[in-house]
């Protein structure tokens, strides 16, 4: 059962705005939205450039001055203890939408403190934020990392995810347990949301097709691991906010168990198309929109810029998302396809850093 939350006219906190999925979440509010307050909330740190973080942010500011929404930006971390409660207190929050966390698989391995500290203290201060000053719906990122090497297909959420394959992965699993034991104790609605590769315009520099890209351009090589025998439910990124959207006017409805004590309004999904990509696939075609973008010239020798490797620590060979719940629950499945995507990528790339000055960046 769902209880239905509206948007409008309501006080909602977005984390990790300007990040990349964070960013366009709060341009969508700002423009379908009539009234209320959207607070954006990051710490910029600098993971990957923060002109990047900038950018969007000038973005979000772009939107908001043709938006009746109001449109709050906050540069701190969550996991600033005082600073998330003075937030609450100030705001009365009604919907929370956690997407900031430290992010990246490999990057883990050897930076195990960051992830504690954003992934685990920052979530916990958010939970007992909720905790103090009730929300309608609280709506986080979690990972299809926390599958590991789960060998059966497609992904469901019915699935054990004990075994995590990166610290990254294991910090994911506990924000669900954290979420599913504050709700069983106080009653806080939540969400998870199990993102599935995300990628797109303006998107994190960390990611595979975007430090590809930029070392295609720059007449380097790229490495292509597991010797090219990867599968990857990539998840284009206006399916994502719209799957984020969705949830967050849907909260886990409170009820009474037999005993009489409350049952958690609890829930999580897979944000993913389940139609999983071969990674060699995807990266013809990527190499195909750069070409068509004019990102590499049309006689770009492709085979002599790529190399075939082996596994990565912490990396899984196969990624596919069971959509169904989130289809049944909410009306959606991802549904743009990895050429329509990479097409508007290669464009946006184009745009950004073909362009000399900061001033036509903004253009």
């Amino acid at each position: 059962m769902k209880t239905s939350v509206g948007l409008n006219g309501k006080s909602i906190l977005v984390t990790g705005s300007p990040g990349f999925i964070g960013a366009c979440l709060v341009i969508r509010l700002l423009g379908e939205l009539t009234g209320g307050t959207v607070v954006s909330l990051d710490n910029m740190n600098d993971y990957y450039e923060v002109s990047l973080k900038q950018w969007r942010l000038r973005q979000i500011e772009r939107a908001a001055a043709a938006s009746p929404v109001r449109h709050v930006f906050v540069r701190g971390s969550i996991a600033d203890r005082a600073l998330v409660e003075r937030l609450f207190a100030e705001y009365r929050f009604d919907v929370v939408v956690n997407l900031a966390a430290q992010p990246g698989v490999r990057y883990s391995i050897d930076h195990p403190d960051v992830y504690m500290e954003s992934n685990i203290i920052g979530f916990f201060n958010l939970l007992e934020a909720c905790r103090r000053h009730p929300v309608e719906h609280l709506v986080y990122a979690s990972s299809s990392s926390v599958y590991g090497g789960n060998k059966k297909v497609p992904f469901s959420t019915d699935d054990r995810v004990d075994n995590p394959v990166s610290l990254y992965a294991a910090t994911k699993k506990s924000d669900e347990l954290l979420a599913h034991a504050y709700a069983k104790l106080y009653e806080i609605p939540s969400t998870g949301l199990r993102f599935f590769t995300v990628y797109g315009p303006a998107g994190r520099p960390d990611m595979f097709y975007y430090s590809a890209t930029r070392m295609l351009a720059a007449g380097e090589k790229i490495r292509i691991f597991n010797y090219g025998n990867m599968q990857r439910d990539f998840t284009y990124i206006d399916d994502i906010v719209e799957g984020v959207l969705r949830v967050m006017r849907g909260a886990p409805a409170k009820a009474r168990g037999e005993d009489g004590l409350p049952l958690p309004p609890w829930a999580v999904y897979n944000i993913g198309g389940g139609r999983p990509e071969n990674l060699l696939d995807f990266v013809a075609t990527l190499q195909e929109e750069l070409v068509r973008a004019g990102v590499l010239p049309a006689d770009y020798d492709f085979a002599a810029h790529r190399e075939l490797v082996g596994m990565q620590p912490g990396d899984v060979p196969l990624t596919c998302a069971d959509a169904g719940p989130l289809e049944r629950d909410y009306g959606f499945t991802p549904k743009i396809g990895i050429r329509e995507g990479l097409r508007a990528f290669a464009e946006w790339y184009r745009t950004y850093y073909g362009m000399d000055t900061e001033r036509n960046r903004e253009l």
